[in-house]
């Protein structure tokens, strides 16, 4: 079964929230259903380059979950109660391939 990350942006809409409170049942739900397979709030850091100019950091990323689904849009599926997508931010969902 594929692996896909969700790309949490920084991008809920002035006023709505998140609330800490909903991630847990979120999580959970995930966790219960065989999908979760790990995530982080991502904090600041750097771009690393061996030569020529850095690029600045993607700072409208604030963290990631990585499911499984069958398809990206049983993925879709998944986002239902994800705080930042119910609060009307964004997530981006990219599909990890399998090197085989």
């Amino acid at each position: 079964m594929p692996d896909y990350l969700f790309l949490m942006h920084d991008d809920v809409p002035s006023g709505a929230e998140t609330y800490d409170a909903n991630w847990g049942p979120y999580i959970g739900r995930l966790q219960a259903s065989g999908n979760f397979q790990g995530g982080s709030v991502i904090g600041t850091g750097i771009c690393a380059r061996k030569s020529g100019a850095v690029p600045d950091i993607t700072l409208h990323l604030a963290g990631f979950i990585r499911v499984s689904a069958g398809n990206l849009d049983d993925a879709q599926a998944l986002l239902v109660g994800n705080p930042v997508f119910e609060a009307g931010g964004t997530v981006e969902i990219r599909e990890l391939p399998h090197n085989e």
